[in-house]
């Protein structure tokens, strides 16, 4: 019997060490280099090139294609690979610790790293439904432009980028997230495909093009119908002239490590077609297999694979915004990786009267880097799927709303430097210099991010603008030295209401409410807000 327990014993040690997991071979060179640099365009469209000559990014060897050669050494030595980053100079490969001593063994190799953090080997544990805190409520049938959403533009004071004609035209967003099921049939979404908006996407997971199979999860669908979707009179996106890549990374059906490294292809992909932006609802802290699993302690901005291929997207002039997570009412209630990395800008969610959502996740990051960066409506926000307007919760949603704002911001500041960029969007943000670790530095404010910058530009002059009485009942009155050329009123859900070139005009019969005034004089254009008593 001993004898018996001894063999089994042993048997099943041995069935331990050999079993494989995930790790990342990182080379130690690109012999090829030399190639890229004589021709960068090899690599990288004339668009990404466009973006790091004007931001005064360098190209360096991360821009440089893995060496194929190492590739295929491995593939002799029997490992099957479908997933690589050149950032990283590597690959992904499953390898018992046998093999792992192989590979390191090889002249190309650098070092192996296993995507584990944790030592013991536990049984796969039942998935739960990953998206559970993504809520969508009831369909909305409205009759205005801006529908239901104008809330939540106007929350953003984002409405004065889009009456100044920045609607995010001429900025391409790459959406990274779970598919896209009904954008390619969808009416939401058919003023994009008129305008020739979505300009290609690919599926990571699957390695095809099927990005918008029926089958796959539609949190990307949504995602992206909160930046570009529209309906006539009755819902426009934060950014709906915005140009758009869509790749999927993440397989909602598991929580498998090999999704972090899906991302980081896609967000090289969108760096190779030149992007502005990555926006992406995703986090990372819980895996099925808990041996991938991460700590609050492994949540310090550079732990994780998907952190680090973040940053360096950041470092490639690519303005990065991360969800900070759902789950801030659970015993994890910290933010998720990416969301963790400092370079990145995160974003949590609050309500309509501006307090933060129990469930939006809490910061700081594990070397105390304030998270969430700022925040954005994400309880009971709208965005549109299929056909119609739909009611969804999470910090997945704020963070589109608030990426379509960054975009707009991007088409009127082309050439500011992004981490100038991110730091005046947390200055003029509703809470700064304070925070909390639910909201970060507050409620984002890109109406007084974009005056801040005119009016302190030497390109433009401020004029002296006062409109009164505000509140207004009858009279609205414009005081300005200069002469008014014409003054156009919108209403609070979009609409030209009245147009005129006096300096006193009528709003008597208005009905009570919010205004907005786009006063033009001579060749600069001016924007104010009133209240209709």
């Amino acid at each position: 019997m001993k004898k018996l327990l001894l063999f089994c014993f042993i048997a099943g040690y041995g069935l331990i060490q050999a079993q494989s997991e995930v790790v990342f071979v990182y080379f130690n060179d690109k012999p090829n280099k030399a190639a890229f640099y004589a021709n960068p365009l090899s690599e990288l469209t004339q668009k990404a090139l466009n973006r790091r000559t004007a931001l005064g990014i360098a190209l360096n060897d991360q821009d440089a294609p893995i060496e194929q050669s190492f590739i295929q050494n491995l593939q002799n030595l029997g490992f099957t690979i479908t997933d690589y980053s050149k950032w990283l100079n590597g690959v992904a490969v499953n390898a018992n610790q046998a093999q792992v001593n192989l590979i390191k063994a090889q002249p190309f190799v650098q070092s192996v790293e296993s995507f584990a953090k944790n030592s013991s080997l536990v049984v796969k544990t039942q998935n739960t439904n990953k998206w559970e805190s993504f809520e969508l409520a009831q369909k909305n049938l409205t009759v205005f432009d801006y529908g239901s959403g104008s809330n939540q533009i106007d929350q953003l004071n984002l409405r004065p980028l889009h009456l100044a004609g920045f609607t995010g035209t001429g900025v391409t967003i790459a959406v990274i997230d779970t598919g896209f099921p009904t954008v390619d049939t969808g009416s939401a979404f058919s003023r994009l495909w008129t305008n020739n908006k979505i300009k290609g996407g690919y599926d990571f997971v699957t390695k095809t093009g099927n990005i918008y199979d029926s089958a796959l999860n539609s949190h990307g669908t949504v995602v992206l119908g909160a930046i570009g979707g529209y309906i006539q009179n009755t819902f426009v996106g934060s950014a709906p002239d915005a140009d758009f890549y869509l790749y999927r990374s993440e397989n909602a059906a598991v929580e498998v490590p090999e999704e972090e490294l899906y991302w980081i292809e896609a967000a090289e992909e969108a760096d190779r077609k030149g992007v502005d932006l990555i926006t992406t609802s995703l986090g990372y802290s819980t895996f099925d297999d808990p041996k991938y699993s991460y700590t609050y302690a492994n949540m310090n901005g550079t732990t994780s694979f998907i952190a680090r291929g973040s940053q360096i997207a950041v470092s490639k002039g690519i303005f990065v915004l991360i969800a900070a997570g759902n789950s801030g009412e659970q015993p994890w209630h910290y933010i998720t990786t990416p969301a963790d990395n400092a370079q990145v800008f995160t974003i949590g969610s609050v309500d309509s009267a501006g307090l933060s959502s129990g469930f939006s996740s809490y910061g700081p990051n594990a070397l105390g880097v304030i998270k969430p960066d700022a925040s954005a409506r994400g309880s009971f926000s709208t965005t549109v799927a299929n056909n119609s307007t739909t009611t969804v919760s999470g910090t997945s949603i704020a963070t589109p709303i608030a990426a379509g704002g960054v975009a707009c911001l991007i088409q009127a500041f082309p050439t500011m430097n992004r981490n100038t960029m991110r730091t005046q969007l947390r200055q003029t943000a509703s809470l700064f210099p304070n925070h909390t670790d639910q909201m970060g530095y507050g409620i984002l404010n890109f109406g007084s991010l974009y005056n801040s910058v005119l009016n302190t530009s030497e390109l433009v002059k401020k004029e002296k603008i006062v409109i009164f009485p505000n509140p207004v009942k009858s009279i609205l009155n414009i005081a300005t030295e200069g002469e008014v050329s014409s003054v156009d009123v919108y209403d609070n859900l979009g609409r030209l209401v009245l147009r005129s070139n006096k300096k006193s005009i009528s709003v008597q019969d208005f009905s009570k409410g919010t205004y907005y005034l786009k006063i033009q004089i001579k060749d600069k254009i001016y924007y104010e807000k009133f209240l209709k008593e």
